[in-house]
Formats: structure tokens, sequence, C-alpha cells
């Protein structure tokens, strides 16, 4: 991966130009749109690791692979891969804890298969995997330390619940179970198959205290951004909104088995982007 300079960065780092993310982080100044995609690269790749069908031992040595690789990129001697991420680093104030902290989170995905993980863990998960990608992003958007820190923390959580909750058959097709254990036992669910979870018709007993945690951490990254300037929350402000429209459409469609999957349309997108890209 070859963090080579171009007039559209996305297309060297694997970004979709179709994309949420991709439409969300084009309107910025070109400075934090790199940085961006940057961020957004290493975690595609980190994530590519996590989500392959190689042996376990294999997938964690490729991981160990980017904590090294991180290692001496703060270290001031970055391999290739990485040479380009200096700049970034230094004009934003990237913190080392944040990139391994999503290390350790797609670690959580290699170890063994994520099955109905308890509150705790799964607050844990979203914090590795979404919160810490949070951490990186605010300081590159240029948010306050305190109200970047309370953003990432609630938006992230909130997109990840969001992510959960939408692909709860896709994990289950992977061997994943991101509802947590004592949300099932709740709900009378004793198995922890995930098939078998995706197709219990109490299942919407189990999604719906997780549906009210990612509406509640929404509103609060809402009054986050409400007392920041339109131009510095612009782009978290479009993908906060397109994962709430997403959640919206989950509320409607249900829970319950069969579950048709959901997805925002174009023109919705449109219509968000259109809002909020304009300061």
């Amino acid at each position: 991966m070859t963090m080579q300079t171009t007039s559209d960065p996305a297309e060297h780092q694997g970004v979709a130009v179709g994309s949420s993310f991709y439409a969300a982080m084009r309107i910025l100044p070109r400075p934090q749109r790199e940085a961006m995609f940057q961020v957004y690269s290493f975690c595609r790749f980190v994530d590519d690791i996590a989500d392959s069908d190689q042996p376990r031992d294999v997938r964690a040595a490729g991981l160990q692979r980017w904590r090294d690789d991180i290692d001496a990129l703060y270290r001031g001697s970055p391999p290739p891969r990485l040479a380009d991420y200096q700049q970034s680093v230094r004009a934003f104030g990237l913190k080392r804890e944040d990139f391994l902290a999503i290390i350790d989170g797609m670690e959580m995905d290699v170890t063994a298969d994520i099955r109905a993980p308890s509150d705790a863990t799964l607050d844990l998960y979203c914090d590795r995997v979404a919160s810490a990608v949070g951490r990186l992003s605010v300081r590159i958007f240029g948010l306050p330390e305190q109200d970047g820190i309370l953003l990432a923390h609630h938006l992230g959580r909130a997109l990840q619940l969001t992510n959960i909750l939408r692909d709860i058959d896709e994990d289950a097709g992977l061997g994943r179970l991101y509802l947590p254990r004592e949300g099932l036992l709740a709900a009378g669910i004793s198995s922890l198959d995930p098939m078998t979870v995706a197709e219990d018709p109490a299942l919407p007993n189990v999604c719906a205290p997780l549906v009210a945690r990612a509406l509640k951490h929404f509103d609060a990254a809402d009054v986050v951004m409400s007392r920041n300037p339109r131009r510095v929350v612009k782009a978290p402000r479009i993908m906060g909104k397109y994962y709430f429209s997403i959640l919206q459409l989950l509320i409607a469609r249900g829970f319950a088995p069969p579950r048709a999957p959901v997805k925002l349309g174009k023109a919705a997108k449109i219509g968000i982007l259109l809002q909020y890209a304009i300061v």
C-alpha cells in the first residue's frame, strides 16, 4: 500500500468513490481529506486481515506486523506503506494509541469468532473499532480536545451499533454474533449459535435495547456537534445522518426473521450531503 499523492488520493487508498465515507470526506480541505483517506486505508487493511479466511495465527501475525509498523512510524522510521502518514501525524497530532486500539479491536475477531459478548466486551469492541477511529478523525477535523473525545465516544458507538443491527445475518454467515449475551438471556434465547439466534422469533426483543442505546449515542453526538462550528463538524454530521437514516430504516423494517437487507438510497444520500456540505 503506497500512499502516493494524486489528484484524488482515494483512488490509491481503496476508498469506494460511491461510498458514504467518500462523499463525507470529499468535501474536506485537501490536507484533511488526504489524512482521512489514510486513516480509512489503514482501517480497511487491518479489517481485511481480520475478515480473511486465513488461519488465525497467520491473521494474528499480519496484525502484529501492522503494530510493528505503527511503532516504527512513531519512532520516525516508517516502512514504505506508512511513509506518507508522517505529515498527517505531525500536522494533526494523531495518537499512536488510537491506531493500536484499532488493531486490538480487529484482533478481537481473530483470537476467536465473537459470539454473544458481554455488554462490557461489546462496548470495548465498539470503542476500539469505531470510537478509536473517531478519535483520530476529530483531530483531523479540528475539534477541541474535550468535545472531540466526546464526539468520538458517542458517534463511534452509534455507528458501530447500527452496523451490528444492520449486519446480523451477514455476521451470522461468518460465524459471528455481536448481540450481547445479557440481551439474549433476557429475551429467553439460550443458544450462542449465530444462525440459530438470527432465526429466533424473539430476536426483536434483543435488538430493541441496542436500538435505544444507539439512538442515545446519536442524540449525545448531536449535542456535541451543535455547539461547534458547522465547518468543523460537517463531515461527521454527514456520516452521522447517513447512519441515523439507516437505523430509521431498520426500525421501520423490524428485526423479526426473515429480514430484507436495508440500504440507504442514492437520493437520500444526496439530500443529506446537500444539507450539511455547504457551510
